[in-house]
């Protein structure tokens, strides 16, 4: 049988239970740290300013669509995002390994900033949005997958290396918007996506220096394809692009619907990704039996991403229109309120790291994580509700910087412990497809929170905080009744 043979191997990192040089973390994960802080200022930077781009009127520099179509638009793009990292770590696990992919997918996350930099009106959104989100598919499947290489399956550190890797996300994360509004609000939107460009390129500079010194087992391919089948893989693919590209030019995808489509495509994909993980006799009865132990997280997930993702739809209205945006005189852009989740995770991740480094074996399994992080989410949408109806301008600012402090308690809880009990729970000839699962339950619940914005109405919000908040709490509590059988089905992992 013939494979695709893995590149020759680099100098291996120091193993991960002795290496501590990169604040008590084996000293590769400062690489992949670096990469995946620049991408994320690109990506979070360019977000900032993207549904504002689209809702705002031509003469204000906008493309003058409507408000609920311009918010399923981004919901769907950022389904999309994450609906990619299927085919990201599909590439990585059957043809190129994870770091790889990792490398080529930042390229394409910067060819796409730079179409909406350069390319006028639609043509640049629909070429720029599908660039980023294939590219930023295949790096976020990735990236996680590498930093899991770096740890021991018995290292008490993963967690908490996770988090400080989460910390060089939400540095990304935090500066970008920031820039970015200010040469929007300044020079123009253009000028704010070529920033974006900018920040991807210097990570990719970064990055080339210090890829080769990732271990080997981030360039291993776990499960290589066949050389006979790459026709079959191929034809396959040539459909499928062929087959988006009719149901566009027939109108059965437009504009108005792309969320709900993505909410499809990515439930059929999930279920087909179980199916086949738990089907495969690659995968034993007790890795078989930890999949099965996924199931609760997956769905727990999916509804916390429906609600904390409508910071960049719902969130994004309410900045622009209710939130009191002065700051002694001067407005600040509408893309700065992304920059607060950031700033506070900053500082909490850390804290939260240092939590789980010190708890060790005694830290709370990760099922009770997920719920609590679920009730907070809930509880953070209940936060809206004494400031519902007011009138323009009328949220005061620190009432959102304490609701997004909500929205970061709850992320932490969350979004870290989610990768790294992921790569713990994960088939042995799954190991970044695995990944992937986790990133289509992000993809489920950002396709939601586009599709739920739609649904949002200023003048009667109450209903709308309401109902959400406490869906999310109830899903919190129902998993935290079931934690003790999820737990056996996970067999030893926490």
């Amino acid at each position: 049988m013939t494979v695709v043979p893995p590149a020759s191997p680099a100098p291996a990192a120091p193993s991960g239970d002795r290496d501590a040089r990169f604040f008590g973390q084996p000293w590769a994960l400062a690489h992949v740290f670096g990469v995946e802080m620049w991408e994320r200022f690109s990506f979070y930077g360019m977000q900032g300013i993207l549904l504002i781009y689209l809702y705002y009127s031509v003469s204000d520099g906008g493309l003058g669509v409507e408000e609920g179509v311009a918010s399923g638009i981004v919901g769907a793009y950022g389904g999309a995002v994450y609906l990619s990292t299927i085919l990201g770590a599909w590439i990585a696990d059957r043809l190129l390994g994870a770091e790889r992919v990792l490398f080529g997918s930042a390229i394409v996350i910067m060819a796409g900033h730079i179409a909406l930099a350069v390319l006028p009106g639609f043509v640049g959104v629909g070429v720029g949005l599908v660039l980023v989100a294939i590219g930023s598919g295949g790096l976020k499947a990735t990236a996680t997958s590498v930093v899991g290489t770096l740890y021991g399956p018995d290292d008490t550190r993963r967690d908490g290396g996770f988090s400080l890797f989460y910390l060089g996300i939400n540095l990304g994360a935090f500066a970008g918007p920031l820039l970015t509004g200010v040469l929007q609000s300044t020079l123009g939107f253009h000028w704010g996506f070529g920033l974006a460009a900018v920040g991807m390129a210097l990570g990719l500079v970064q990055y080339s220096f210090g890829r080769r010194q990732l271990p080997a087992a981030a360039r291993a391919v776990p499960n290589p394809l066949p050389r006979e089948r790459y026709p079959l893989m191929a034809g396959i693919a040539a459909a499928g692009i062929v087959l988006i590209v009719v149901l566009v030019l027939v109108g059965v995808i437009r504009a108005d619907n792309l969320a709900l489509i993505v909410i499809v495509v990515v439930i059929a994909a999930a279920l087909a990704y179980f199916a086949v993980i738990l089907s495969s006799r690659r995968v034993d009865a007790e890795e078989r039996s930890r999949v099965w132990g996924f199931v609760p997280l997956f769905l727990t997930s999916v509804a916390f991403w429906s609600l904390y993702q409508q910071q960049f739809t719902v969130l994004t209205v309410y900045s622009d229109k209710r939130l009191n945006r002065d700051l002694f005189g001067w407005e600040m852009p509408v893309s700065w309120v992304n920059s607060i989740n950031p700033i506070f995770i900053i500082v909490l991740s850390g804290v939260f790291a240092a939590v789980w480094t010190k708890l060790g074996a005694r830290q709370p399994a990760t099922p009770v994580k997920f719920g609590v992080a679920a009730i907070v989410m809930g509880a953070a949408f209940l936060l809206f509700l004494p400031f519902a109806g007011g009138g323009e301008n009328s949220t005061p600012l620190w009432a959102i910087i304490g609701i997004l402090f909500v929205f970061t308690v709850a992320e932490l809880l969350l979004s870290p412990v989610g990768l790294s009990v992921t790569t713990k729970l994960a088939p042995e000839a799954f190991h970044t497809q695995m990944v992937a699962l986790f990133f289509l339950s992000v993809a489920l619940g950002t396709a939601i929170a586009g599709q739920l914005a739609t649904l949002y109405d200023p003048e009667n919000e109450v209903p709308y905080f309401c109902v959400l908040g406490l869906i999310a709490i109830g899903v919190g509590v129902l998993l935290l009744l079931f934690v003790r059988p999820v737990l056996t089905l996970m067999r030893g992992v926490r």
